[in-house]
This record gives structure tokens, sequence and C-alpha cells, in this order.
């Protein structure tokens, strides 16, 4: 005989004969409630109130759309990656307090300056146009429309709110042939 066989059996003499109690009682418990996501009601209840009585910062505030470019015979996969910050700026221009004509010579003088030294990806800063006036943004429609006349410019796309938003635009140049 086994060591568990004998301890088996000891136990057995020592509990004497059992007999199976049945019963007709529910030994089922009642289904437990769906558990309550307080910490996000609270959470959503003080974004309501903030928003309801906060102050309001206006340079937070995106207007106007987002814009893109991209050359014909480019992947859609190159505007994405570009959006998403994919290749690192290497330098940029902030148009703020100038007018048309110094931005078009200024936008012109940096993507000269970017192609002399070999740059893939810069950034412009044209602003959002929030005090344009009735005309909408003009910086951003310029910039916009010499970018995508510029034979080295591959793509351009708005930058992310963190980087600009809808005031800035990050500006891919094809490679030198």
């Amino acid at each position: 005989m086994s060591e568990s066989d004998n301890d088996r059996d000891l136990f057995r003499s020592a509990v004497g004969p059992v007999k199976r109690i049945r019963s007709d009682r529910d030994q089922s418990r009642p289904e437990p409630p769906p558990p309550r996501p307080s910490q996000r009601e609270r959470d959503e209840a003080r974004v309501m109130e903030d928003l309801a009585h906060g102050p309001i910062d206006f340079a937070s505030v995106e207007t106007g759309e987002e814009i893109s470019y991209l050359r014909p015979g480019l992947q859609k996969r190159v505007l994405t990656r570009l959006r998403r910050g994919h290749w690192r700026v290497e330098d940029e221009l902030d148009l703020h307090q100038m007018n048309l004509e110094a931005a078009s010579a200024s936008i012109r003088q940096f993507l000269r300056e970017a192609e002399r030294d070999g740059m893939s990806c810069v950034r412009i800063i044209h602003g959002k146009g929030l005090r344009s006036g009735p005309g909408g943004p003009q910086l951003k429609r310029l910039t916009a429309r010499l970018l995508s006349r510029h034979d080295r410019v591959a793509a351009f796309a708005s930058a992310p709110p963190h980087d600009g938003g809808t005031g800035a635009v990050y500006v891919l140049l094809r490679a030198r042939r």
C-alpha cells in the first residue's frame, strides 16, 4: 500500500460513515449589478462644469480648415506620414506680422535656402487668421497657393495641434535630382 492510501484509510476511519445530503435550496446567487464608471462620470462632470463656467482661451480655438497638398504621382501614405510628423522639421519660417508682399518674398527665399541646404522637411507658420477680418486668413491662402505651385514641394499639410495646428504647415521637399 502506498502512503496516500494509508492516509485515506486513516481519514475515513476517523470520520466514520458519511451520507450525502440532498437539498432543494437554490444555491445560485443573483447576478451582480454592472460596474459603474464613477471616476469617468466625475471627470466628465468636471469637464462640463469647466466648459460652462471656465475661462475661454481663444488661442486654443481652431479656426478654418486644414490645408494639404500631395504632388500627383505620390502615394497618399506620404501625406498621412507628413501629418503625423514622420519627418523631423529642420527649419521654420514665421509669417506673423508680415503683409502679403513680405510673406510671399519670405516664403520664396525660405524655400530657396531649404533647397540649398538640402533640407527635406520644414514648417511655415502662417497663423490662423483670427484678426484677418471678413477676408479670412490671407497668409494661409497665400502659403497654400505658393507651396502648391513650387516645383520642389512634394506635399504639405496642416501641422498637428501641438505644433501650430491649422496655423502652420509641414512642408515636405523633394530631393534634388
